[in-house]
Formats: structure tokens, sequence, C-alpha cells
């Protein structure tokens, strides 16, 4: 079976999502902390409240996100530091936690469970919002709560309309500010009157039917690295957990706790780090390669593969995981 992908070449407006660098000076990297734990309290403040309200009658009729929005109004004025976050980020979180749940009631197959309690524990952080944000000079943009704050280069902001942005801190330490946009005009490109299909592989990625070959990305390298700091941080975390035993067992007066000890959260970023250098150089790949290919062909036809189903073969799961198809067929 085939999909068939055909270039648009007439658009109104179109949605883009934009990602760019933010340097926070040490207060905004606190404000963003503080909102960072609003978003993860509000949502288990709520999952919590409606855990109960379903325990105790099944029948009542479900919340939705703007019922749970006039519950953030007393929730404010129980919870003074709530006032601290940007408003509509906490109304973002009650969008999520309503689909959240309506994925769980509509699931027919019972593989999508309820909604979790989000820990503190988890090493990527974010928070979404839907204020205005400006911009200010070449490198500056002014973020609601937070201020002006030094940021990459705002070019690709002109002409553009922000809908919706999202801010992260990931587990390297970078923070990232991903926007989604509206665009009046989007890039066009000229007809060329060809058309191709293409197979996509192991080894190459991707074999087109007038004979031509890309091959797949190649992560060796740094999954190299990466393994040696994963041997590290759990031989780190094994010795930190002895310790943190030890404490506990002659009942020291102020006993040390897992977060405390800095070797093991240091590999755990170096992991972190080589993660992210292979995601954004298989990334950049597909977006080179899946840029020459819609320039290339007006009409593009794609193998349709069960991904989930041959990842069960687990002599092909790896490399299949690393081809990445399904990101090659969004791009």
């Amino acid at each position: 079976m085939f999909d068939i992908i055909l270039k648009r070449k007439e658009e109104t407006n179109v949605l883009k999502g934009i990602k760019l660098r933010l340097y926070p000076n040490r207060t905004q990297q606190n404000q963003l902390e503080q909102m960072f734990g609003n978003d993860r309290f509000v949502w288990n403040q709520m999952l919590a409240m409606m855990n109960e309200r379903y325990q105790n009658n099944k029948d009542l009729p479900f919340l939705g996100k703007f019922k749970l929005n006039y519950l953030l109004k007393p929730l404010k004025k129980e919870y003074p530091f709530l006032k601290n976050s940007d408003s509509s980020s906490l109304q973002v979180v009650n969008e999520f936690l309503t689909q959240s749940w309506k994925n769980f009631f509509q699931d027919k197959t019972g593989q999508i469970g309820k909604p979790r309690f989000h820990s503190r524990k988890y090493l990527k952080k974010s928070y979404t919002g839907k204020s205005i944000i400006k911009t200010a000079g070449k490198r500056y943009l002014k973020i609601p709560k937070l201020g002006y704050i030094k940021t990459s280069k705002i070019g690709v902001l002109q002409d553009v309309k922000i809908k919706r942005y999202t801010v992260v801190l990931e587990p390297t330490g970078k923070y990232y500010l991903s926007l989604q946009v509206e665009i009046s005009e989007p890039e066009k490109y000229s007809l060329t009157g060809k058309q191709v299909g293409i197979d996509v592989g192991v080894a190459d990625l991707a074999i087109l039917s007038n004979g031509l070959k890309y091959p797949s990305f190649d992560s060796s390298y740094f999954e190299k690295k990466a393994k040696v700091w994963q041997r590290k941080c759990a031989r780190r975390r094994h010795l930190a957990k002895l310790l943190v035993l030890q404490d506990r067992n002659k009942k020291v007066l102020c006993p040390r706790s897992l977060e405390s000890f800095t070797n093991w959260q240091k590999a755990q970023k170096s992991i972190a780090r080589y993660q992210a250098k292979i995601a954004n150089q298989r990334r950049d790949y597909l977006h080179k390669l899946t840029t020459y290919l819609v320039k290339q062909y007006d009409v593009i036809a794609i193998e349709d593969l069960k991904t989930k189903n041959l990842q069960k073969n687990h002599h092909l799961a790896k490399s299949i995981a690393n081809a990445s198809w399904r990101m090659f067929r969004q791009m």
C-alpha cells in the first residue's frame, strides 16, 4: 500500500514550528523553575480532584477545560505562589489534562491508561502558554513573567503570528523556546513535472524507483560515547545508593539524599548531551534529505509500513528506530 504526497502550491495560512535557544540569567532561571513547578502542581491537584470525583460517582458529568479553569481562581487564593506563572500556561495544563481523560475514555483497545501524576524528578521540564510575545532588538524577546530574555536570532519571527509557545529545559541544561506560528505566505516551489516512488529500508533509508539510494543516518560514534557514560552513571548511582543507606543505618543527623551527589548528576547530563547530539543530527539529516526530495519531485509515493509491528523483531528494532521512518514520512 502506498500513500501519495502532493506539493501544496497555493495555501492561505499555514502553521509552522520554530525553535529558538534561550539564555536566561540566574533570576530568570529561578523564575522558570517556579513556573515549571506550578504547572506540575496544578496538574497534580486537578488530577487528584478528578480521580476522587470519578471514584465517588462514575456517573457524574465530565469536567471540561472551561470548568477546570473556573477552579484556578480559588486555587490561586489558597496557593498564592501560582500567581508567579503565566495565567495562560495554567489554562493549557487544564486543556492537556482534559484531553488525556478524553483519550482514556474513548480508547477501546485498552492501550491508553488513565492520566498519571507528574514527578519533579523528570529531567525534561516545560510549560506552554498562549500569551503575547514581543520581539526587542535582534537578540531579545519579552516573555510574560520573565521580562526581556536573550535568545538566538529572531529574524525568523518576522511577518508571523505566534499562536502558542513552549519553554523547555532539556536534560542537557539548555533552555529552548518552541513557537507555533501562523504564516500567511508559505515558501513555494516550482513545478518539475517529475514523480517518484520511495521504498524505505534499514541500511538504505530511501530507495527511489529511479534507482537512487540514500543511506540511513549513522549514529554509531555518539552511541559509543553515550554507552560509556551510561556505565559510569550506573556505577556512580550504585555507590550513591550505598552511601545513602549507610547514613540511614548510622542514623546521621543530616543524612545525604540521592540528589546531593553531583558526580551522578554530571554523568546524567553527559548521557543526555550525547543523546541530544544524536537526535539533532538525525533530524538535520532528515530535514535536508526530505527538502531535497520535495524540491525535485511533484508527486511522491511512499511505502506504507506498520513500524510498530516490525519493531517486535528484536534483531531489527534498533536499526528501524535509528532510521526514523515515521519522522521521514512526516517531513
